[in-house]
């Protein structure tokens, strides 16, 4: 048998990662040069992986030539599986790294979902120290930041990473890429139990309905259970238009969101910093995501050097019924959250009305009074609402000084 696959990436700007080759032979058994700076440490180390990633693959007779630049052991195993499937063998073993971090529990339908910082799929040196900064969630993305050679290559990071990337409490998030090819990566990655599955370019509800039944299909066999949850993405006018449908696809669906660079494209609008020419899009997502009963996510703000106009937008955001948007560098993420915190003036009012209402419920009355004004039950909820986040966001104890528990 004769074969060449190469994968990772080589160079002076490289870190975190390795470039691999892989040439099948007829003889000669298993000839592996190494080239890295850490050999003297990790060498053996390095050279006992590629031995089981052969040895998952049956290859008694190749060259193996490894360039590293600080690869950790997930990312080793991930670009010599993308080697070797190039060279048009498939795996007869598991080729999976062992496991390092334990499987995250499922998340909460509705948890706090402020920040979700994006990271491309098939770069290592962004993973590693993505929880640190303290996102609500991370986006291992395999779509838009993935080149399209390299898909097959990022699939396997993405897997790995979830196996072994320590992420901090983070909601592990993955973007999945549009239909068909999406199915591909579902197969990937829904075994490493993610919390959270994002689909981009979605227009019909059907789109959500067979990923969910993907998803169920995959973890039937693997005897799981736990609900990873959906995300659509409306990028074009026709999704805006179905947003309520989409929505209401599938009982996974917890969040809705809007990428507003492709939606403005489709329109064949210039997206300003203001957003007038979105307005429309925006509030049919918060509005469609509310009647569904789940979470409105706006989009990302793309100026990562615009830190006033960033603020601006996710002010206006908040104030338009988004509970969180994405991020694309982290040092967005701390204006987001402050920005979707509730102010304190805000906090002080709500936990006074819900401690109003709970003593008129204690009491039997329907009536529910603060001081000389009458409180109606919508003020009521969204105050309840209101704590909730607070608390959420560690702004409230859960027990406070009235007593009110939301």
């Amino acid at each position: 048998m004769s074969g060449r696959g190469a994968a990772g990436r080589r160079g002076d700007d490289v870190r975190s990662d390795l470039f691999v080759s892989v040439e099948l032979t007829d003889s000669g058994g298993r000839r592996i040069a190494l080239e890295s700076k850490v050999a003297a440490f990790y060498g053996r180390t390095i050279q006992e992986q590629i031995v089981l990633a052969l040895d998952a693959y049956r290859v008694e007779h190749a060259v193996v030539r490894v360039e590293d630049q600080g690869g950790l052991p997930f990312v080793i195993a991930a670009r010599l599986e993308a080697a070797l499937r190039r060279t048009g063998l498939e795996a007869v073993d598991d080729a999976r790294p062992a496991r390092t971090v334990p499987a995250d529990p499922p998340s909460a339908r509705d948890r706090l979902r402020r920040s979700r910082l994006y990271l491309p799929g098939n770069e290592p040196k962004f993973m590693l120290n993505a929880g640190l900064h303290r996102p609500d969630g991370v986006i291992l993305d395999l779509e838009d930041s993935v080149h399209p050679s390299e898909k097959d290559a990022a699939r396997l990071l993405v897997r790995n990473a979830l196996r072994c990337v320590e992420f901090h409490g983070a909601e592990r998030m993955v973007r999945i890429n549009q239909l068909p090819m999406g199915f591909e990566d579902l197969d990937a990655v829904v075994p490493e139990e993610p919390e959270l599955i994002l689909v981009p370019k979605t227009e019909q509800p059907e789109q959500i309905r067979m990923v969910h039944e993907r998803i169920l299909e995959i973890q039937q066999p693997l005897g799981s259970e736990k609900t990873i949850w959906l995300m659509p993405i409306l990028e074009t006018a026709l999704g805006i238009e179905h947003a309520f449908a989409v929505a209401t696809a599938a009982e996974s669906v917890a969040a809705l969101t809007i990428g507003i660079e492709d939606y403005t494209a489709d329109l064949g609008v210039t997206k300003t910093p203001e957003g007038a020419e979105s307005l429309y899009a925006r509030m049919r997502v918060v509005n469609a995501a509310r009647a569904a009963g789940v979470l409105p996510i706006d989009s990302v703000f793309g100026d990562v050097g615009d830190m006033d106009g960033l603020a601006a937008w996710a002010a206006r955001s908040r104030g338009l019924g988004f509970e969180g948007m994405g991020c694309i560098h982290p040092r967005q993420i701390s204006v987001i959250h402050s920005a979707f915190a509730p102010r304190p003036d805000e906090i002080a009012k709500a936990l006074k009305i819900v401690a109003a209402f709970e003593e008129a419920q204690a009491r039997g009355l329907a009536v529910v009074s603060l001081g000389s004004r009458m409180v109606d039950l919508p003020v009521v909820l969204r105050a309840q609402r209101l704590v909730r986040t607070a608390r959420r966001a560690g702004l409230v104890p859960d027990t406070n000084e009235g007593g009110a528990q939301v």
